[in-house]
């Protein structure tokens, strides 16, 4: 079992109803899982966000709150219900209907990795994955709700920033009519997770930035987006996906030349973003809206 679930950074003070969160950086793989694993220790961290979390980590800086996962995608997946159990998988599971997710090996406790790889020999006992959704995705979403609910308390709104990276090739044929490939995916569940204006913001920082931006393709957002984004609650959810090949060698896991390059025009967006959920830069946009 990872050491931890996740990992909280809070600032003092707190300044922002914005919450960052990293749900698929986790890296602490315990020995008996590797040894469980048909993969070497290298493959079975192609799913992961390698580094996300050292992208974002300076929301804290900016009066934003920053969650990060400490254990890995491969283990149990942070992004996607707990009902998304894998009948290929865990033994005694019955199909309940159709899920493109956990019919490609993609459930919350995950059958592949990137590629189709498969991650096990056999199956894993329902128990075994139910003690890894006990101790590891409870734990995580409880935070994270807790997070979203205190900001929604204090300020008055909640805007949670999920934070993800996608291989290069995820944006093959990305790039319409002539125009540039995609560098950052901005997903709203199609205009559902959160107000239009945040969107705008959010994808407005990163354009501002010098990225290239698309929306909701090729990711509109999973679990964590739909389950959070709740705008007519006053609680809003964007998800972003970054292009690892413009900070990492995606073959051997490592940063790049471009890596603090990348990570300095991040801080400028996360400062921006931060600033979004300030009190002082939402209450003309309320005042507007009404």
């Amino acid at each position: 079992m990872p050491e931890t679930s996740y990992h909280l950074h809070m600032p003092e003070p707190q300044r922002s109803c914005v919450v960052f969160a990293s749900p698929h950086s986790g890296c602490d793989y315990p020995q008996s899982f590797l040894q469980t694993t048909i993969l070497d220790a290298h493959s079975i961290r192609s799913s992961e966000d390698a580094y996300v979390d050292r992208l974002f980590d300076c929301a804290p800086q900016f009066g934003a709150v920053f969650l990060r996962a400490g254990a890995p995608r491969a283990y149990v997946d942070l992004n996607r219900a707990a009902e998304e159990l894998d009948p290929a998988l865990i033994e005694g599971m019955r199909r309940a209907g159709h899920n493109p997710r956990v019919a490609s090996g993609l459930g919350v406790v995950p059958r592949v990795v990137a590629g189709g790889r498969a991650i096990y020999r056999g199956k894993l006992t329902r128990m075994e994955a139910e003690r890894r959704i006990t101790r590891i995705w409870k734990p995580y979403h409880d935070q994270l709700r807790t997070l979203l609910d205190a900001a929604r308390d204090r300020f008055g709104e909640a805007i949670l920033i999920d934070c993800h990276s996608m291989p290069h090739e995820a944006l093959d044929g990305a790039a319409r009519h002539g125009g540039k490939r995609p560098e950052v995916v901005i997903g709203d569940r199609f205009g559902a997770s959160a107000r239009s204006e945040i969107v705008e913001r959010v994808e407005a920082a990163f354009a501002g930035a010098g990225f290239v931006v698309a929306r909701n393709a090729p990711f509109a957002g999973a679990f964590t987006t739909q389950h959070y984004g709740r705008p007519s609650r006053r609680q809003h959810a964007v998800q972003v996906e970054i292009d690892r090949a413009l900070y990492m060698d995606e073959a051997t896991i490592t940063p790049n030349a471009r890596f603090d390059e990348v990570r300095a025009a991040l801080r400028g967006v996360v400062a921006e973003l931060a600033e979004l959920g300030t009190p002082g830069d939402r209450q003309p946009q309320q005042l507007a809206a009404e």
